[in-house]
């Protein structure tokens, strides 16, 4: 049996997640088309442990020379820098739809302004002091950011298999996502994540009901504010399910300062 074809149509697929969701760059001749991102779509968590090691490397060799807090701050901005702010600029956009729009018509068309509004900026400014504060707090930062990134990335992607989507490619400001997900395809994101959970096996049990708890929480209001999901509400519950997990580990294991 030829196993070299297959082979190679994963790496494309995942070489096709690596580029849609961060700024590494990949072969210009990278087949595109709707239907190969949603095949890609399996290894959507696989990109959460690459950008996970990444700014676990980057702090871990600034945290030799800098102090912690300056360390932390740096690390968020490289990673910004590597995803390209993709699912923050999806946070800052839910939260203008969510907060400026009386109807879902209205909702999904603040959603889709580039331009950054009054609740976006509140959101996107909370977020990222939570996070900030949090990181503080915790020990083995590198480890927890090898939970963090994997984990929300797969409890996001879940939201595509199980709920409908509502903006067209045609009508998006931005590029498109994956609209639909197979079992098997949500299965692989839910494996590929399973070893964030034994990186801390005492909080196993709350990162799990918390994870889950709040990404339910979170399809809910999408499904009652808009009808569904876009791309922006995946990066949005992939930022609050990442603050979930910090703050979940800081109270297993924060230090009270």
């Amino acid at each position: 049996m030829n196993w070299a074809a297959p082979i190679r149509h994963q790496i494309s697929l995942m070489a096709l997640a690596i580029g849609f969701f961060t700024r590494i760059p990949m072969p210009q001749q990278l087949e595109y088309s709707p239907q190969r991102l949603n095949s890609s779509a399996r290894y959507f968590t696989f990109v959460g442990w690459i950008i996970a090691a990444a700014s676990a490397l980057i702090f871990l060799t600034l945290s030799h020379w800098l102090p912690q807090g300056l360390a932390i701050l740096l690390t968020m901005i490289a990673g910004l820098f590597l995803t390209g702010g993709f699912h923050e600029d999806g946070l800052a956009d839910t939260c203008d739809g969510l907060g400026g729009g009386w109807t879902k018509e209205q909702k999904l068309d603040i959603m889709k302004d580039s331009r950054l509004g009054s609740y976006g900026a509140l959101g996107l400014w909370s977020v990222l002091t939570t996070k900030f504060i949090a990181l503080q707090h915790l020990p083995n930062i590198a480890l927890v950011l090898l939970v963090a990134h994997p984990l929300s990335r797969a409890m996001s992607s879940a939201l595509i298999y199980f709920m409908p989507y509502v903006s067209s490619e045609l009508s998006s400001k931005s590029k498109p996502i994956a609209h639909h997900m197979r079992l098997n395809e949500l299965l692989c994101n839910l494996i590929i994540a399973a070893p964030a959970l034994l990186i801390f096996p005492d909080a196993l049990l709350p990162l799990m009901i918390s994870c889950v708890a709040v990404t339910g929480v979170c399809a809910l209001l999408f499904q009652r504010q808009l009808g569904g999901i876009t791309g922006d509400t995946l990066g949005c519950t992939q930022q609050v399910i990442e603050i979930v997990i910090y703050l979940v580990l800081v109270t297993q294991f924060g230090a009270v300062k």
